[in-house]
């Protein structure tokens, strides 16, 4: 079959899918709204989180205005950057910005009528709230796949290199400068939701909860509004707009080393080209076919929800595991068969590591309890039990992505003797990178299932603050225990993929490196370097490119190895960056909640009347905290990760940002599934204790627990999820600026 024929399913999936999101959006706005309290409390959360969104898209906008002419003036100025850059940086962030709001606007409409509908039933309550996370799965891989198919057209047609073998490098590491402009917009929206909803969140705890006693969402606490409002900023458009960069940042990784791997084949460079692509497409379909699977009975427990949403999620994971046989056969490309099972690979770790975060965070499960159990001797073993918890949690997922790399490395290589030769080394990097496209091939149903969570707990809080029938609340309250657990494994695939997708960047940042060289470097400056090196493998052709040089030549060339201290220092340098992100951003949550705690408890003291029911606290102010506090904080901490590799590649060149980068993959991988999964542990134990356990809500051991969540809150929602999206960034924005490295380094 014709390859390019083929490649029109990419756009066809793209429209597919987000056909699918406006009908499943409009379905949800046909249902019941609930009451006039109701709705009047959901557009109290509505018009919050749309100004929210308006005033932190005002700071991007200048952040993305500043960048792009920077990118404009090393490409048009200096002549040491791709002239498509700028225009690619700024899609990027448009589209990952769109996915975030699109998937906002629908939460902030679906709350109310989640609520509503679980007035009914439970099922009701789980298919209006699911079907709303729905919207937001398919509209990033809709809008990723369209992205992606848009440029690869608009590449193709004004791409026309001297040499064509080259053709198809250009565009596929052209197209992950995009990628940048995604990953920047995602840690702005990431740092800034989750810096946003967990000051509401720690405020409303521990001053409502815990000082005054109140119930959990009641309207008599200032910043209930603020917290349900964070719920929508922080766990719906920032992670939409984190897991859009992740999904495109994977196809578009392995693109860019499908096309290495074969350059001089320009059939075959096409078809590796297309392949992550294609499998992406066909999991758009089957993702679609999953969500209409999630459906449950009546006085479900923990255990058969999560069974009903496992059920969609694992039928479409079967399903595509089967079909990338027959995409890659049916593509007639080289090594297909193990490259199917790198596929397969990917997949399977992605369940792992989804079942592991299960085990560890949900309140079914011993781990959790054991938390709320520690609860009986107060806050400080709850604290000690769920960093403990969070720690040795860490062990199955590392191990799981260690044997992913090696197996899908080997399957690509289909098990050479020789598996460092330089075609081996490329078909098993490529495995590495396609085996990430596997993990996030079904994300349009994986991400509703984690999409859905704040909208069934914002439905819980309209129940509490309406007054609604107990039976509601418990229903929500169901639901919402069980959206903290989809939420972990949501962010347990995100980054696990962001470990997987990272090494393929790492590869395509030597790629671009090797672009820089032939646009800055001319063909008598380039014989110059080579003649000092001890390799005779790299050569200089008659067009003066260095077509045939690999990727262990270029680890030669810039002496990438553990002995250089560059390499080291690089290594340091990555590893403490994540820690002191996470201070950043934990000490941004600390700071802005301290003003959220004073005000809540400046309301009580000087209104009584609050907490007799009288008086009508002001929501506003309370927002308003919020609002300024996640403005004003996300700003440092978010450029920090821009600046570091700039900063490394001018000080240390090449070698010390590949050191940079692996030193910032690997702390950063285990220390966000380290917070990932204490701060869902911390979460559920509370919500354990809440359904009636260990002397239920208002107990001493609820108290405790309440703590422990507050601790736990900025782990899960800012620091630990912000993590994969700087582990990305950082190798995004040392690929987009190769050019500037080498051009200092090697001139």
């Amino acid at each position: 079959m014709d390859t390019s024929i083929l490649f029109w399913l990419v756009p066809i999936a793209s429209i597919v899918a987000l056909g699918f999101a406006f009908i499943f959006y409009r379905q949800m706005l046909r249902q019941d709204e609930g009451t006039p309290k109701m709705k009047e409390i959901a557009l109290y959360v509505r018009q919050g989180a749309m100004a929210y969104l308006k005033q932190q898209y005002k700071v991007v906008i200048v952040v993305f205005i500043v960048l792009a002419g920077l990118f404009a003036f090393l490409a048009y100025g200096l002549g040491i950057q791709n002239g498509w850059v700028p225009f690619a940086f700024l899609t990027g962030g448009f589209f990952s910005g769109l996915a975030g709001f699109i998937g906002m606007k629908t939460a902030t409409f679906a709350s109310a009528r989640t609520a509503a509908a679980a007035r009914k039933s439970l099922n009701g309550g789980l298919k209006v709230a699911f079907r709303s996370g729905a919207v937001m799965g398919l509209t990033v891989v809709g809008l990723g796949l369209l992205d992606i198919s848009m440029w690869y057209l608009i590449l193709d047609y004004f791409v026309n290199p001297a040499d064509l073998s080259q053709k198809l490098t250009i565009i596929t590491t052209t197209m992950l400068t995009f990628g940048m402009g995604a990953s920047t917009q995602a840690l702005f929206a990431r740092v800034g939701g989750g810096i946003y909803t967990k000051a509401a969140d720690v405020g409303a705890d521990l001053v409502g909860k815990v000082e005054a006693g109140v119930p959990e969402d009641d309207p008599r606490n200032p910043a209930t509004i603020a917290d349900n409002v964070g719920d929508n900023v922080g766990d719906v458009a920032g992670m939409g707009a984190d897991l859009y960069e992740s999904y495109c940042g994977s196809i578009l990784a392995t693109a860019a080393l499908g096309a290495s791997c074969f350059i001089g084949s320009s059939e075959m460079q096409l078809k590796a080209v297309f392949a992550p692509m294609l499998i992406a497409a066909v999991g758009v379909f089957l993702s679609i076919f999953g969500v209409f699977l999630v459906k449950t009975k009546e006085k479900a427990g923990m255990a058969q929800l999560l069974k009903s949403l496992s059920r969609g999620v694992n039928v479409s994971s079967v399903l595509i595991a089967v079909l990338a046989f027959g995409i890659l056969y049916l593509l007639q490309l080289e090594h297909w068969l193990g490259i199917s099972f790198s596929v397969v690979t990917g997949l399977i770790a992605g369940v792992i590591i989804g079942k592991t975060t299960e085990y560890y965070t949900s309140h079914s499960y011993k781990p959790t309890q054991k938390i709320a159990e520690s609860a009986a001797t107060g806050p400080a073993t709850v604290i000690i039990h769920g960093v403990g918890t969070g720690m040795i949690s860490t062990a199955i997922p590392v191990i799981t992505i260690g044997v992913a790399i090696i197996l899908s490395y080997l399957c690509a290589t289909e098990f050479s003797a020789n598996l460092l030769a330089k075609e081996n080394l490329s078909f098993g990097l490529y495995g590495i990178g396609i085996a990430a496209v596997g993990m996030l091939s079904t994300l349009g149903i994986t991400l509703a299932t984690d999409a859905y969570g704040p909208i069934a707990d914002n439905a819980g809080g309209n129940a509490q603050m309406s007054g609604l029938e107990p039976e509601v609340r418990d229903r929500t309250d169901v639901l919402d225990a069980l959206g903290n657990t989809t939420a972990a494994t949501g962010k347990g695939f995100a980054i696990g993929s962001a470990a997987l997708t990272a090494l393929a960047l790492l590869a395509s940042y030597i790629e671009e490196i090797k672009i820089a060289l032939m646009r800055v470097v001319d063909k008598s400056g380039l014989e110059a370097a080579v003649q000092n090196l001890n390799t005779e493998s790299l050569k200089i052709d008659d067009a003066g490119t260095l077509s045939n040089a690999g990727f262990s030549d270029f680890m030669t060339w810039f002496d990438v190895n553990l002995m250089n201290p560059k390499v080291l220092v690089g290594i340091f340098i990555g590893a403490m960056l994540a820690f002191l992100f996470c201070g950043l951003t934990m000490g941004s949550v600390g700071r802005a909640a301290q003003k959220m705690v004073e005000e809540v408890r400046r309301q009580f003291k000087t209104d009584k009347g609050i907490l007799e029911g009288t008086s009508t606290p002001d929501y506003a102010r309370c927002v308003e905290i919020s609002t300024r506090s996640a403005q004003k904080e996300m700003i440092g901490s978010s450029l920090l990760a821009i600046a570091a590799p700039i900063v490394v590649g001018i000080l240390l060149g090449v070698s010390g940002v590949l050191g940079l980068l692996a030193g910032g993959l690997s702390s950063g991988f285990v220390l966000a599934v380290f917070m990932a999964n204490s701060g869902g542990a911390w979460d559920n134990a509370k919500k354990f204790v809440e359904e009636g356990n260990l002397g239920g809500k208002g107990s001493y051991a609820h108290k405790a627990t309440v703590v422990g969540d507050t601790v736990g809150d900025p782990f899960k929602d800012t620091s630990g999820p912000s993590l994969n999206i700087l582990i990305k960034l950082m190798s995004m924005v040392s690929i987009v600026m190769a050019g500037v490295t080498v051009a200092i380094n090697i001139l």
